[in-house]
Order: C-alpha cells, then structure tokens, then sequence
C-alpha cells in the first residue's frame, strides 16, 4: 500500500503534468500500488521466464528500452507495428532484423491485464520495468523504476534512424552531442554503455571494426572474423563481453584491453588520458559504482518525455493504438 509520502509525490506528479512550470518532477516509484499492486510482480516473473527460457532475452528487452527513449521520450512507440499513416521504428536501421523481445512484452501485457483486471499499465512502463527487471535477473542492481508514463499514438522510422546513434560509424563527439541533446552527460554515455556488460550483437554492427579498425586486440579480432566473414553471416552472434550472461564490470575490463565489439563501445577508452577514459578505469574497478551509476542514469533516461502536445493512451495491445 502506498504511503501517504509517496501519495504525495503521485499527486505533485500529476499536478505537474497540468502546470509542467511548478515542477520538474514527472513519475513517481509507486504509481500501480493503488490501481494495480499485482503489476510489477506479475511483470517480473514474466521476464525471470523468459530469461530462464533464453537469458540473451535480458539483453533484448534492456535495448529495447533504450531505443524507445531515445525516440521522442519513453513512450512505447518501439513497439508499433506499421500502419496506413505511419511506418513505425521496428524496420529503423538500427532495429531492422535487430531489436527483438517483442513477443515478451506482448507476453506481459496479457498478463499484467489480467491481473489488473483491464487496461491500466502502459506498454512504456512495462518496457521501463522490463529492462530493470532484466538487469536485476542477471545478476545486476534492482534499481527503482519511475513510473506512470502513456503510450504514443504514433511512431517514425526517420527519427529513429536520426536520433538513435550508429553503432558502426558514431564517433565520441557524435555519441556526446546525442547524449546531451537528451540532457545526459558524458558520465551518463559511459555508464548506460556498460548495459553492453551483457548480450550480443550481429556481425553486420561489428565486421567494420573486425576488418578495418586498428585500436583492436589482433587475437579478439581473429577471433571475431571466424563469428563474422567479409561477406554474408550479417546476422551471426558476437557477445558484448566475456561474460554476456551476467551483469558485472567485463565491458570495462573489455575496453581497457581494445577488445570493444562495436565501435562505439571502444571510442570510449582511447588510452589518451580523457575524462571518458577515466570513467571506464574507473567503472572497471568498481562493481558497485557501476551499480549504482547505472541505475541514476537509467532513471534520467526513463524520464525523457514525448515532445509537448503529444497526446497519449494506454494501449490495450502494444503493438497498435486503440
């Protein structure tokens, strides 16, 4: 049962969305424990399965929140499927024969109503919790979720080609400027990176620095180019670090020996001395550090709000407005 604190909170939050010049306040933790207290279990143990049934799962569904949020704020617009007035995100470079997990989150929300008994969590907050639920099940932090946001009524394969950065081209300054576009820092990037501590990527993201990079360990990229061959195989599996399973410091570790699979992860420890540099060292060494830094920054992520005016819904299916 929610405390009269946090009843509060929920309130201000509310209030804020009517007069959004009060407060920057958005979400709060608490938002289904009067409406739905069965929710987030009832979310949970859907992932915990589907983890236990495939554990790269918990890296699909950690992606996913990321590139929903980076898409015109956390909204569920990821998960649209194309219609007659719009082509939505799922055949965007960056999630074309890539993003996956889908079929877990309609999975959840099946559940989740009928625990609720109708339609009252949003796929944007199942998404959310979701990709906590992920990184705790892997060994990670169970870091709070904000809660409490509504779905988009339409989404835009442009802008998730625009906004969510290129895994093979993005050089530092371009990750930078996307991060801060979206008011997180350099700390953020570095630390959000490390979601690359578990899960896999397909050739066709990482054959470009396989084959061609220079700041690369010569035996981790033989080892790639048997996963990933000049030509064909684009959808061949490289894991993001040794311990793809586990949520723990082995990205950082990674980069420190040039053994970053993408190059986005690598242009994060140039071994020049810079600030990010710095925080990769710094990450490597500190198991709990990280933790903690991730879930700060995954709470600043969560918080990224549609554009002003969008209207939104809670949608009965994930895949399709009402």
């Amino acid at each position: 049962m929610a405390t009269k604190k946090t009843l509060l909170l929920c309130f201000t939050v509310l209030f804020t969305i009517i007069n959004p010049t009060v407060l920057q306040a958005q979400l709060c933790p608490d938002f289904y424990d009067q409406i739905c207290p069965q929710a987030l279990p009832t979310i949970k143990a859907v992932v915990e399965r589907a983890i236990e049934r495939e554990p790269r799962m918990g890296a699909s569904l950690l992606r996913l929140h990321f590139h929903d949020c980076f898409v015109n704020g956390c909204d569920g617009s990821v998960l649209l499927d194309d219609t007659a007035t719009f082509t939505g995100e799922k055949t965007a470079l960056p999630n074309n024969h890539s993003a996956r997990g889908f079929e877990v989150i309609d999975e959840i929300k099946e559940a989740v109503n009928q625990a609720c008994r109708g339609n009252v969590v949003s796929c944007a907050d199942i998404v959310a919790i979701a990709a906590r639920d992920s990184v705790a099940t892997l060994g990670g932090p169970a870091y709070p979720v904000l809660l409490g946001r509504k779905d988009s009524r339409t989404a835009s394969r442009d802008a998730a080609n625009a906004n969510i950065p290129s895994p093979i081209s993005s050089d530092i300054s371009t990750l930078v400027s996307r991060f801060q576009s979206r008011n997180l820092t350099l700390q953020d990037l570095v630390v959000l990176s490390g979601a690359h501590t578990i899960g896999f990527a397909q050739c066709k993201f990482f054959r470009n620095r396989t084959y061609n990079e220079a700041n690369i360990d010569p035996y981790f990229a033989g080892t790639l180019r048997s996963l990933c061959p000049t030509t064909g195989g684009d959808q061949n599996l490289g894991p993001l670090d040794g311990s793809p399973t586990r949520f723990d410091t082995g990205y950082f570790k990674g980069l420190l020996q040039q053994k970053g699979l993408l190059h986005t992860d690598q242009v994060l420890f140039k071994g020049d001395g810079s600030v990010s540099d710095g925080l990769v060292r710094y990450y490597s060494e500190n198991l709990e550090a990280f933790w903690v830094d991730f879930g700060v920054s995954m709470i600043k992520m969560g918080n990224l709000r549609p554009p002003e005016g969008s209207e939104g819904e809670v949608r009965m299916n994930c895949r399709r407005v009402n």
